[in-house]
């Protein structure tokens, strides 16, 4: 078993921890926030003063961060005290550019390194049912797949550094849109005076079906796991859909391609946002197609 340092301990982060406990690792995390120090603690992570001290001895470093400027200031400030070879692997959603960026800080230290951001939302990083995107090299890889997988449903490794936040940032866009075409198509239902049952009956064993309407139906009823059984409290937040698909249409911008739906879909997002929405879960946005403002 490995001696994991692991530096973000928020809503995703802690639950992954407590996974890795769980499967007998010696976890040290630290975060700035005291009450999810206190939420990791509760869950065997061995809390730490500060990211310096979390590192120290630490086989392995996982970082959970809200944005590409904090993986950086993170890398550039522990990668110097890392233990010789160490391994450190980045879970948060960042542009392609920044994880490259920090693989470069982890090779100028001669450290292992993957990119590795995740898909499954908070309830998968609870059930240890992740699916991780990875970007490294084979060996790197090698060495980060029996940490990762405590943690996983399934674990692909995408091609060298920054490849796990390319296909993350493809699959968001792929899920921002389609979300928005299942909330449009029950709005459509409800005009039509078609049930909400009917409509998933028919989709999700026809060519409609998609993991927006099979896995986390818009709609109360016919999912009853789905956010919207729960007044869209959030599994993945529109405020954090917002932010992958502004990723994506900067990596579109920078690489030239045409992905006018997924410039769509960012404006949507954009203004459920703006109406104060940043919390809600991002299936939520069916109600703004209904022209609700609450």
């Amino acid at each position: 078993m490995a001696t994991i340092a692991f530096i973000g301990l928020g809503n995703m982060g802690n639950p992954m921890a407590a996974n890795l406990v769980k499967a007998g690792h010696s976890v040290q995390g630290f975060d700035l926030i005291t009450e999810n120090l206190e939420t990791a603690a509760s869950n065997g992570v061995t809390v730490m003063a500060n990211a310096d001290a979390a590192v120290k001895d630490a086989e392995i470093v996982i970082t959970m961060l809200p944005a590409g400027k904090h993986v950086l200031s993170v890398y550039a400030d522990i990668a110097p005290k890392a233990a010789s070879n160490a391994l450190f692997i980045d879970c948060s959603t960042i542009d392609v550019e920044t994880a490259r960026k920090a693989h470069a800080i982890a090779a100028e230290h001669d450290l292992f390194s993957i990119d590795a951001p995740v898909s499954g939302g908070v309830g998968g990083a609870e059930a240890g049912t992740l699916t991780f995107m990875a970007g490294g090299s084979a060996d790197a890889f090698a060495k980060a797949n029996p940490i990762l997988e405590p943690m996983a449903g399934r674990v692909v490794h995408c091609g060298n550094g920054g490849a796990g936040q390319a296909a993350k940032i493809c699959n968001n866009m792929i899920l921002g849109i389609s979300m928005i075409g299942v909330g449009e198509a029950f709005v459509l239902a409800e005009k039509l005076g078609l049930s909400h049952q009917a409509l998933f009956d028919v989709a999700s064993t026809s060519s409609g079906q998609c993991w927006s309407l099979t896995t986390y139906c818009p709609v109360p009823g016919p999912v009853p796991a789905s956010p919207a059984n729960r007044d869209y409290k959030p599994g993945f937040a529109a405020g954090l859909m917002l932010k992958d698909l502004r990723l994506a249409q900067e990596a579109a911008q920078g690489a030239g391609a045409a992905t006018p739906l997924g410039a769509e879909a960012t404006q949507l997002y954009a203004l459920f946002n703006a109406m104060g929405h940043e919390d809600t879960d991002f299936s939520g946005i069916i109600n703004f197609l209904r022209g609700k403002e609450t």
